[in-house]
C-alpha cells in the first residue's frame, strides 16, 4: 500500500509541475508577446498627394537688386515678388545702327536700351506713364540729376488741382522716396527746348512692364542709379512710339 501511495503522490507531483510548466510558458509568450508589441515599426497610413502642400516658393532677391543703405534717401530692397523676371536688368544681344552709348526706349515692348559696342546694350524693363506716351522720336539726355525735385507742369496741375502745393511758381515737391521722379531723372531736351518728356525712378516694382495713369519713364530706383551711372550728358535718345498710343502724341 506505501508503495502503490507513493508511486500517486510521485505522479501527481509530476501532474502539477506539469501544469505550473504550461502556466509559466503561456505567461512567458504572452510576455514576450507584449515586448515584441511595443518594440515594432507601427505601421504608417500612407498620405494621398493632394494632403501635402508644397511649401510656397521664396523670392531670392539678386544682388542687384538689394537696399542702397548709402543713399542720401536710403533705398530698400525691390520687392522681387512683383517684378516681373523678364523685366529684370540684363546684358542682352542687341544688333542696331545706333551709336554706342544711345538710348533706346520701346515704348510698344515697355523695355529701355543701352546701347554698348559690338552690338550688345544694357536692357531695362520701364512702366510707361501718359506723359511717355505722348512725345516720341529723336533727342538728346541734356542733363541728369541726383534726387531730383518734381515740379509738374501746368498742364497737369490744371487737370489736377490738388498738385497746386508742387507746381512751377511754388517751387515743387522735394527729393525723397515718395517724390514721382524717384533717385534719379535725365530730362529730355530736342531743338534746345525740353520736351517734358523723364527717364525717372520709382519705388513700385509693381509698376514696371506696365500703362501707368502718370508719369513718363519709370524704372525701379536701382536700374535708374545704374542707368544714370552709365549714360553721359548729351547722349542721344531714340523713343519708339506705341501705336496704340498714337492719340496721346503731341507735336
Amino acid at each position: 500500500m506505501t508503495g502503490n501511495f507513493e508511486i500517486k503522490t510521485a505522479r501527481a507531483g509530476t501532474a502539477v509541475q506539469g501544469v505550473n510548466l504550461g502556466r509559466r510558458s503561456f505567461v512567458l509568450g504572452l510576455t514576450t508577446m507584449a515586448v515584441s508589441g511595443c518594440m515594432a515599426t507601427p505601421r504608417q497610413v500612407p498620405t494621398e498627394p493632394s494632403m501635402t502642400k508644397a511649401p510656397a516658393p521664396k523670392h531670392v532677391v539678386p544682388p542687384m537688386y538689394y537696399a542702397l543703405p548709402n543713399e542720401r534717401f536710403p533705398i530698400p530692397a525691390v520687392d522681387i515678388a512683383k517684378l516681373d523676371r523678364r523685366f529684370w536688368r540684363t546684358d542682352v544681344d542687341y544688333p542696331t545702327n545706333e551709336v554706342p552709348g544711345t538710348l533706346i526706349v520701346d515704348t510698344p515692348a515697355k523695355y529701355l536700351y543701352h546701347v554698348k559696342p559690338n552690338g550688345r546694350a544694357t536692357r531695362y524693363g520701364i512702366g510707361v506713364g501718359r506723359d511717355g506716351f505722348s512725345w516720341a522720336g529723336r533727342a538728346i539726355v541734356a542733363y541728369k540729376r541726383e534726387w531730383p525735385r518734381w515740379t509738374p507742369p501746368d498742364s497737369m496741375v490744371a487737370r489736377q488741382p490738388s498738385l497746386e502745393p508742387y507746381s512751377i511758381a511754388n517751387g515743387g515737391m522735394d527729393p525723397g522716396l515718395k517724390n514721382p521722379l524717384g533717385a534719379r531723372s535725365l530730362y529730355i531736351h530736342k531743338d534746345g527746348k525740353d520736351t517734358l518728356y523723364r527717364v525717372h525712378g520709382t519705388p513700385e516694382a509693381g509698376s514696371i512692364g506696365k500703362a501707368v495713369s502718370s508719369g513718363c519713364i519709370r524704372l525701379v530706383n536701382q536700374d535708374v542709379v545704374h542707368l544714370h551711372g552709365e549714360v553721359r550728358d548729351g547722349s542721344r535718345i531714340v523713343v519708339i512710339p506705341d501705336p496704340a498710343m498714337e492719340h496721346l502724341l503731341v507735336g
